[in-house]
């Protein structure tokens, strides 16, 4: 199996993946330099679905595949990153979270319903990665990683930049935090997702402190927060 490594230089992490003769498949634009014999390739024509799905979501709908012998190493994060992995498993991811993966893991995407959509303030389009089968995933993440298990009947609520990935059945639906209609003027909350179902969740409970800091000077990085070392 390929071997992933995360690795930290001045401040910063990254993921060096090491092939031998194995094929991974990597986000769109990840990539920082790579050595050996290893060929790049991404689907050059797509389908008018998954090109205009990939205009109204804003989201990348192919990642592509580094096959070979070598080393491969991504862009670097303020952020830090999870190890996924699957075991015949499906988890939706939520957008920006997928990295990299195995070549056992097939990788898709899920839309949401529109009006989940529209109450997510995500458009008409909201799209997750899904993965299933086996193998390893990486992720992208904001800070340290909590895994909470939902049993039957178990509710979760959380904001929307919380929960960055579920098993594929638990679901969400958008409530308002307060059950009256007024509330969210006087208790600072105002809109969370509601979990329901069965499964896993992996949750980001507070950023890593050099986010933090980035975002208390009036930044606003996105969740891998990728930066140049």
């Amino acid at each position: 199996m390929a071997e992933f490594l995360v690795k930290e230089l001045e401040g910063t992490r990254f993921v060096q993946i090491g092939l031998n003769d194995e094929m991974v498949r990597v986000e769109a634009g990840a990539l920082n330099y790579y050595s050996g014999d290893i060929r790049i390739h991404s689907p050059v024509v797509p389908s008018v679905g998954r090109l205009v799905t990939s205009l109204l979501a804003n989201e990348a709908v192919y990642r592509p595949s580094y096959t070979g012998s070598g080393v491969i190493t991504l862009e670097s994060s303020l952020g830090g990153f999870h190890f996924l992995d699957l075991d015949g498993e499906t988890w939706l991811l939520e957008r920006g979270a997928f990295l990299a993966s195995e070549g056992t893991v097939e990788v898709g995407f899920r839309r949401e319903p529109i009006r989940t959509a529209i109450w997510t303030g995500r458009g008409l389009i909201y799209l997750e990665t899904r993965v299933r089968g086996s193998g390893r995933v990486v992720m992208t993440t904001r800070g340290p990683v909590q895994e909470i298990q939902l049993r039957p009947g178990q509710r979760f609520a959380a904001e929307s930049d919380s929960v960055i990935a579920r098993t594929g059945d638990v679901s969400f639906t958008v409530h308002r935090a307060t059950t009256n209609f007024l509330g969210f003027l006087t208790s600072g909350e105002g809109w969370v997702r509601v979990y329901e179902g069965t499964g896993r969740i992996l949750l980001n409970p507070t950023p890593f402190w050099r986010l933090r800091v980035f975002a208390d000077r009036g930044k606003k990085p996105d969740l891998a927060a990728r930066a140049t070392a």
